[in-house]
């Protein structure tokens, strides 16, 4: 224990040993279920080409390598992971609806990693340090909001998860029929638990995460509850079985990679054929772009929540944390798994008091081990996960109320950042509306001067990547340029 202590300042940071592997546990509990979605999403049973256990082998060591190095170099309680939306991106814009074979798509996440890497370190000429410039040049308010917008896209995924918002073709959400929850139903566990947990939670009960994930699935596993996000026929993701079961084992050998283990460098040398390089580059700039202000917004924000902003609004240990980022994107592009990124689940950890990288290796570790322990973290049900999402949503909502909402050119930026996360069911599209209105609301105002070189670099890019100059619903001016240059 004083190792660890030493090693990564537990006390100096005001925290304990048990504090801090606690925190761990709980960051790995809200988010052990990209153990079976990332794996599930990237094979998409079959139709990828990836084999499920290849993307689950991936996905473990993402995760470890990901949270080992953010806790050893940057010493920050941030985990990591492969990112929800860029693995959905991966196997359904770009697999499956561009026809980029799997191999070429991990190539591209694998360039793109690498670029990442290079903008996050200072010492690299001409892009050294670009992301940490990009992150700090965008207004403390625009930040602020970006930390609530993520708080609501957690609530709205948390809530769906628990089977209180479904899809709805008039309205786009609703509430889900909770006049047929029963006391073996998901939905109702769920928000019993969730009550319970606020409860723990108001009277200062340590752990009170973990105890309202452990309860609902324990209830769910002795009722064989219905699972409604895991019910394909009704509408759900059906990543797993509709029903609560118990574990079928307590320990489970992991299957190895067959394919996919550095196929992202055996395919660099295929680009052009079948693929041509503008797709290419089209692909590896989206996921360039959408790691670069998925990371930076996650970081911000849950590094506010942990106190590791400091006075000048920065992120402490930025370029570590990008760097590891970067790292673990580029490890798990090699292994065979999408792109690989910090986790807004972070803010569990952070709420039980992580203060340190001894919860981020604690994540990583528990990830890693996963493999052996793959049918125990599956079997939690979706519902009792999900809980969390929500407590931790309304937690980060406190950030809202720093924003100066008086000021009429940030109100508006401020709002679509925050609205837009959850809408669109993006983080980096909350960011980059709020970037574009809160630059056009300057120019408009003729405050030019305020804008600052990389404010107008973003606005442009942003402006490009998300407008284009015809009808084509799958060109942006971006791609519009690449196919004048004969790219695509």
């Amino acid at each position: 224990m004083e190792v660890l202590d030493e090693r990564f300042g537990v006390t100096a940071a005001g925290s304990t040993v048990n504090r801090e592997l606690r925190a761990g546990m709980t960051t790995f509990l809200t988010m052990a279920y990209i153990l079976i979605v990332n794996p599930s999403m990237l094979s998409n049973f079959g139709a990828t080409g990836i084999p499920f256990d290849d993307a689950l082998f991936a996905t473990a060591v993402a995760a470890f390598v990901g949270c080992t190095i953010m806790g050893l170099y940057a010493n920050l309680p941030f985990a990591l992971a492969p990112g929800m939306g860029l693995n959905a991106y991966f196997t359904f814009a770009v697999v499956l609806g561009m026809g980029v074979p799997w191999d070429i798509a991990l190539a591209a996440v694998l360039v793109e990693g690498v670029l990442f890497l290079a903008m996050s370190m200072p010492q690299i000429p001409v892009i050294g340090g670009w992301r940490s410039l990009m992150i700090n040049s965008i207004p403390t308010d625009l930040k602020i909001a970006t930390g609530a917008g993520i708080g609501m896209f957690l609530a709205i995924i948390g809530l769906r998860e628990m089977g209180w918002i479904q899809n709805d073709g008039a309205t786009l959400v609703n509430l889900g029929a909770t006049e047929t929850f029963e006391y073996d139903h998901g939905g109702f566990i769920s928000m019993v638990c969730l009550i319970l947990t606020a409860v723990l939670m108001a009277r200062g009960q340590k752990g009170a995460i973990i105890i309202g994930i452990a309860v609902a699935s324990l209830w769910g596993w002795a009722t064989k509850a219905y699972d409604p996000y895991n019910d394909f026929m009704a509408g759900g993701a059906g990543w797993a079985s509709a029903e609560a079961t118990w574990p079928s084992a307590a320990v489970s050998m992991p299957g190895l990679p067959e394919e996919t283990l550095w196929a992202a460098l055996g395919a660099l040398g295929d680009v052009g054929d079948g693929t041509t390089v503008g797709m290419f580059l089209m692909v590896m700039i989206t996921f360039l772009f959408v790691d670069i202000f998925d990371t930076a917004g996650t970081l911000y924000s849950v590094g506010r929540q942990a106190g590791y902003v400091d006075e000048n609004d920065e992120l402490m240990n930025s370029d570590e944390a990008f760097a590891s980022d970067a790292a673990a994107t580029i490890v798990g592009a090699l292994a065979g798994t999408s792109t690989t990124t910090t986790y807004i689940e972070s803010v569990a950890g952070v709420e039980e008091g992580g203060k340190t990288g001894l919860t981020a290796m604690t994540v990583g570790v528990l990830m890693l081990t996963g493999l052996f322990f793959s049918d125990l973290f599956q079997a939690i049900p979706t519902f009792a996960a999900a809980l969390a999402l929500v407590v931790i949503g309304a937690m980060m909502m406190r950030q809202a109320a720093d924003i100066n909402w008086a000021d009429a050119e940030m109100a508006l930026p401020a709002f679509l950042t925050m609205v837009m996360m959850p809408f669109t069911y993006s983080i980096a599209d909350g960011i980059a509306w709020g970037v574009i209105t809160y630059v056009a609301i300057k120019i408009g105002m003729g405050k030019h001067d305020q804008l600052n070189p990389v404010m107008w670099g973003l606005f442009a890019f942003m402006a490009m990547f998300y407008l284009g100059p015809g009808t084509d619903p799958g060109s942006n001016t971006i791609d519009y340029i690449f196919g004048l240059m004969g790219l695509n």
